[in-house]
Formats: C-alpha cells, structure tokens, sequence
C-alpha cells in the first residue's frame, strides 16, 4: 500500500472518471439528440455533469465566498481573509471586515484536521463575523508539503494552537470543533501552566473526542478493533509524484472520502440519483443544495500518516486526554493547571461522531477550574454537523456561546445586536435534508 503507484493510481481512477462524466455530458448534449424521442441522453448528459462535478472536486480547495457584512451603520463592509501567521502545515487566517469598528468580542475558531479544509466551517464563519474580530486554522493539504519541512503529529498540532493562542493574546475566546478539541483543551492546560498570562479568556469545546471511552461510536469502535499494524498498512500510502509533499507518508484524502461516504452510502447513492434526475429535468441549479453540499463534503485533503496514526493511537487508544496523561516533548500536560480560563462544552443529542459525554468529560478533568466557570449544553436532536454548522447552531447554541464569552470576557464588551453575514456561500445554511455528518 505505501508505494508511490498506489496512490498515483487513486488519482488515475478519479481523472478517468471526471474524464467519462465530461464525455459523457459532451455526447449527451449534441443537438442532434433532441430529434430522439427519449430520455435516455438527457440521463447520459445528466449523469455526465453531476459526475463530472463531483470527482472535479476532489482535489479542489474551496473558497470561502464570505464577500461582505452587515454592520450596524447598515451598510454593507467588504471582508478580506489575511494570512496573519504562516507555518509549513497550517495558517492562521483573519477575517478582515474593512471599514468597520473593531469588534469588542475576539474569537480563534480552531478547525478540525479529520479530512476535510477549514472551509468546512465557512457558515460557522459567517454567524460569527458579524458579530466578532475572528480568526481561524488553515490547515495544508498534506501532499503539497515537501519531505523536508519534516513531521507533523498531534503534538506539533498542539504547538500550533499554542504559538496560536499566544500570538492573539489573552483576550482571545477559543472555539474548537470536533476533533481539535482535546488537543485545544491540552493546549490550554499546557498555557495556563506554563505561562499564565498567555493562556485564553474562555474555551468552548464542540462535540469533540475528550474521552472516547464516555461513549460508544461507530468511530470508537473501529479505533478498539483495528491494529495499529493494521492501521499503518491499510491506510497510509507515499504521496505520488505530481505532487510537492512526493514522498511523504500520508491518510489520503479519497481514501478518508471513501470511509465517509461509506458510513451514509444509501443516503448518498439516493442524493446523488435524485440531482441526476433534477439535472435531466433542468431543475438543478450551479448553487442549489446538493452542490453547495457536496462541492465542500468532496473536497478532501491529506493528512500526514504521524497525526492520523498519533491520533488514533493516543487520543482513542490510549486515551491520554481523557485519562490527563498527555504529554508534549516528554512534559506532562496537567488540565487541572487551568483554573482562569472558562470552559463550556456542547453536545448534540443525536450526534453519532463524538456522542454525547464524551466533551463532557471535559469538566471532570478541571479540576482546578471554579464551577462558575463552566458550562455545557446539550441541543436536543441534534446531530454531529448540526451543533456547529446547522439550524441548532444559528438559532440556539451560538447565541449561548457568544453569552458565555461575553460573560467571561476580560474586556467585558456589551452584547450589541447580532446581524448577517452575506456572500455567494455565507448565508450560514446547513445540512440539505437528509444529507451526511462530513466530520
């Protein structure tokens, strides 16, 4: 499985098939077709578009189409995204609203590194700038970072969110989404023990694995069965040759994207028939919801094979937050050092990624942490994608989570009305009907 051919191979079969989809759309649309008096090529261009599309996508970032905001003054502040800090495996982005005031409430959104780009987050993105001075983790697709810019593991992640954290300063309120939450919540710990006048204001951890063990998953399940041996060799593979990152071990994205799609396969089987069939009819559209779905649920991104496996082995293995026995460079990180920075979690009812008591467990580790100073919620039939990107995140959690860092501000800012985003994909809408949890 690691040599290069394998995974040059992978990305033959995807050019092959957005290869057929464009022929396909091509033949099927001749005008010489509508003289036949059936469907059947209508099908054909229909099925060539859509799969055309979605193998087209695989390998492309999205943008974030966050164009303009709404301020208070009622006109509309162009956004600009700036790369504030670069680093080889990751960014931190600001989002730049021009002309406007600066914002009281500043917030790092730590996106998670499980498949997907940061983009992933783009309507969480967008309920939140109106609101707040944001940045946000901007983590590299792993084959386009060249062998030596070295290794990249759950530790050095950690590292990130650190020189992160200490570069916005003390007043800045952490979000972490999935799974970059204990390893913000370590992060955290390491600050508040290490240097105290670095470490965040508040920390709000969104259904993210703290203690795998608090709960049974489909995710916790394969993490106990699986061999690490078994692991390493099914799914890791060298990066092939048209890529910078030639070379480097890595999870590849298509193959991530065939698990995912695994997990909800008679779910995306009927999504992908019915845009068929809408797209023969001429009902579909560029931006309806089945593409802006999945032009971001396809587009996937490598992971180097050190943070995967790490991942694996010591954050659902071994349990090392969960247990508080997770160690940086040999030095132990103690979550019971925080005792200044807030801490809230939030949980979906019906999330079946990271199941509800798993962030909980969370506020048993903080044990140094005042009482007042924590919180949880838990949002009724909720899923994984709902808590943080879906209708329970626009009408319900967010407006608790930006209470609980106003309440635990050290600015102390007033809560100012909470207006809109607006941009070709910033209109914060979430999940289509039926549609798959991508995290």
């Amino acid at each position: 499985m690691r040599q290069l051919p394998t995974y040059d191979m992978m990305e033959t079969i995807r050019n092959t098939n957005q290869w057929l989809g464009a022929t396909a759309s091509a033949f099927g649309s001749y005008p010489i077709t509508g003289l036949v008096p059936n469907p059947a090529f209508q099908l054909m261009a229909a099925w060539g578009a859509v799969t055309e599309r979605s193998f087209s996508r695989m390998v492309a970032k999205p943008d974030w189409g966050i164009h303009t905001v709404v301020g208070e003054d009622g006109r509309d502040h162009v956004v600009t995204v700036e790369k504030e800090l670069e680093q080889p495996f990751g960014d931190l982005l600001r989002f730049h609203v021009h002309s406007r005031p600066q914002r009281p409430r500043r917030i790092l959104l730590v996106a998670p590194m499980s498949g997907h780009y940061a983009t992933l987050l783009r309507s969480t993105v967008a309920s939140l700038l109106p609101d707040a001075e944001l940045w946000i983790t901007d983590w590299h697709n792993a084959r386009d970072i060249p062998v030596s810019a070295g290794k990249f593991d759950v530790e050095d992640f950690t590292d990130y969110l650190i020189d992160h954290i200490r570069h916005l300063g003390p007043d800045i309120h952490v979000i972490a989404v999935c799974q970059p939450a204990p390893l913000a919540l370590a992060a955290a710990a390491w600050l508040a023990e290490r240097e105290p006048q670095a470490q965040p204001a508040s920390l709000t951890l969104i259904g993210g694995p703290i203690d795998p063990s608090a709960a049974a998953t489909e995710v916790t399940d394969f993490g106990h069965r699986v061999t690490m041996g078994q692991l390493e060799h099914l799914a890791i593979q060298h990066v092939g040759v048209k890529y910078a990152g030639v070379g480097r071990l890595v999870y590849p994205g298509l193959m991530q994207l065939s698990s995912f799609i695994a997990m909800n396969a008679e779910r995306h089987g009927q999504a992908f028939f019915d845009q068929i069939v809408a797209t023969a009819k001429g009902e579909a559209r560029d931006n309806d919801k089945h593409n802006k779905f999945y032009d971001e649920y396809l587009a996937v991104m490598d992971m180097t094979a050190e943070f995967y496996l790490s991942t694996v082995e010591r954050i659902f293995k071994n349990n090392e937050i969960g247990r508080n026995a997770f160690t940086i460079r040999g030095e132990q990180v103690d979550i019971g050092a925080i005792t200044e920075t807030a801490v809230k979690v939030v949980e979906g009812e019906n999330d079946d990624i990271s199941a509800p008591g798993q962030c909980l467990a969370a506020l048993d580790l903080l044990t140094g942490l005042a009482d007042a100073k924590k919180a949880s919620h838990l949002e009724p039939g909720a899923g994984h994608y709902g808590i943080f990107a879906g209708r329970s995140w626009r009408n319900n959690i967010r407006p608790l989570v930006l209470d609980f860092i106003d309440g635990n501000s050290r600015n102390q800012p007033k809560s100012g009305p909470r207006l809109k985003a607006v941009g070709a994909s910033g209109s914060g809408g979430g999940t289509p009907k039926g549609g798959p949890t991508p995290v």
